[in-house]
């Protein structure tokens, strides 16, 4: 088992590091490292949930030779100005 590690020997290692850093650390320790666990899982959900729901944009071809000029058909948003950046 384990490459020659008993269940004893296990037993053994476990009450040593209970020993030296007490249940209460042990128990923080495991806590956080779930709570990491959670937050890591959550952020991979949540980044597959943005990269399924990204669309591409209208795309601008330029090997078209039959138009004169190069005029794109765009559409402009006005960026909403506070009353702090004026001053």
């Amino acid at each position: 088992m384990l490459g020659g590690i008993s269940i004893w020997q296990l037993l053994i290692v476990l009450g040593i590091i209970i020993l030296i850093f007490g249940t209460k650390k042990l128990r923080n320790v495991g806590s956080d490292l779930g709570g990491a666990v959670k937050g890591f899982k959550k952020a991979v959900n949540e980044d597959e949930d943005k990269t399924d729901e990204a669309k591409p944009q209208a795309q601008v071809r330029h090997d078209e030779t039959d138009t004169p000029n190069n005029t794109y058909d765009v559409e402009a948003e006005r960026k909403p100005e506070s009353s702090d950046e004026r001053k």
